[in-house]
């Protein structure tokens, strides 16, 4: 009987869900018992503080995603047989994986840098990084297939291959290029207005995005109806 070899993006995958959940288990039983700030107003300011558990159980959720998120894509795409799907698994995978990466580590500073003496990330730094993710995601997220995971999931992308591919296309340019903007307008765009532009832009980004996947579906005679 053969047995599935793990590829590289599943070895990054149990490194990764394992390092975070490492962080949770250390976060609950060895990080100072004080209170940590869990939550920014848009000009960058603490407006919720929350325990050391709270904290572990946001990193133990984190883990938990990525396991759920990027362990079954690649799973998934460990057990196809189609080259074609496997890619755009793999893809999804990877995605999955930046994704969760940048978020987790963001947390990190955000909530532990002022615990040993890192100055709390300013809305610049924040837009910034929240950038980096966007592009990142944004570079891969054409050539994610259909999954239910990772994605332009609407009930009309999932209905037509063509609505998928081109939504999901669209999403990956529109965050890829507002993630390279985020990163080098930071520096020197006034705040907190830059931040609330950056929620405004992603908001029409995804607004945009599930539109074209009703459009395309719409004029797709390949089309599956509902």
């Amino acid at each position: 009987m053969m047995t599935r070899r793990l590829s590289l993006l599943d070895t990054f995958t149990v490194l990764l869900t394992v390092l975070i959940g490492a962080l949770a288990i250390w976060t609950l039983t060895k990080a100072p018992d004080v209170a940590y700030p869990m939550h920014f107003s848009a000009a960058g300011e603490v407006n919720r503080w929350g325990s050391r558990n709270e904290l572990a159980l946001v990193f133990g959720f984190m883990s938990v995603m990525s396991a759920i998120t990027a362990g079954m894509m690649g799973w998934y795409a460990g057990q196809s047989d189609d080259p074609a799907r496997q890619r755009s698994l793999r893809a999804g995978q990877m995605v999955s994986l930046m994704s969760i990466a940048g978020v987790t580590a963001f947390m990190g500073w955000a909530c532990l840098g002022s615990v040993f003496g890192t100055a709390i990330p300013s809305v610049s730094w924040i837009m910034a990084l929240t950038g980096v993710i966007l592009t990142l995601t944004g570079a891969g997220l054409g050539r994610v297939g259909p999954n239910p995971i990772i994605g332009v999931r609407t009930p009309w992308s999932f209905k037509s291959r063509l609505a998928w591919d081109r939504s999901n296309r669209l999403a990956g340019r529109l965050f890829f290029w507002l993630g390279l903007g985020m990163i080098f307008s930071a520096p020197i765009i006034p705040q907190p207005a830059g931040i609330v532009l950056m929620t405004a832009l992603i908001l029409i980004a995804a607004g945009w995005s599930v539109l074209e996947s009703w459009r395309v579906w719409r004029s797709d005679p390949e089309r599956q109806p509902f």
